[in-house]
């Protein structure tokens, strides 16, 4: 009982921990001039952590945090099936405001912490391009 207790607080913790990544991100975005539109939206195949628009261009963000880049950055965890989700869920979020003309871009912010506390922010726009479906 012990350890599925101790594993809802730390699914807790972790949930907790990953909303002030994005709220970091949130915060630095629109110290960018990012005009900030929506959090967490959810669609039919995933989630897009934070919506903005810069300028005349809706941007779809991805917030990656890590603790430690020993393996790897964490941008590199957007792998071609999550770009592929994003940019599906984008399509979704394009349909509910009926405007597929509007430019898109699809950045990465990375979170690194050290010690509990955001050490770094990495923004990275126009970090990928949706892969076309194939006919």
């Amino acid at each position: 009982m012990a350890y599925w207790i101790g594993l809802v607080v730390m699914s807790q913790n972790i949930c907790a921990w990953l909303d002030w990544a994005e709220r970091a991100a949130r915060r630095h975005l629109k110290k960018a001039g990012f005009k900030f539109l929506y959090a967490n939206f959810r669609g039919e195949q995933g989630e897009i952590d934070l919506i903005f628009r810069d300028k005349e261009i809706l941007v779809f963000v991805e917030v990656k945090t890590r603790s430690s880049e020993a393996w790897r950055r964490p941008a590199a965890a957007v792998n071609r099936d999550k770009q592929r989700r994003i940019a599906a869920t984008a399509r979704d979020y394009l349909r509910l405001l009926e405007r597929s003309d509007i430019p898109v871009r699809y950045d990465i912010v990375e979170v690194l912490l050290e010690e509990g506390r955001v050490n770094e922010i990495r923004h990275q726009p126009n970090a990928f391009a949706p892969a076309r479906k194939s006919r």
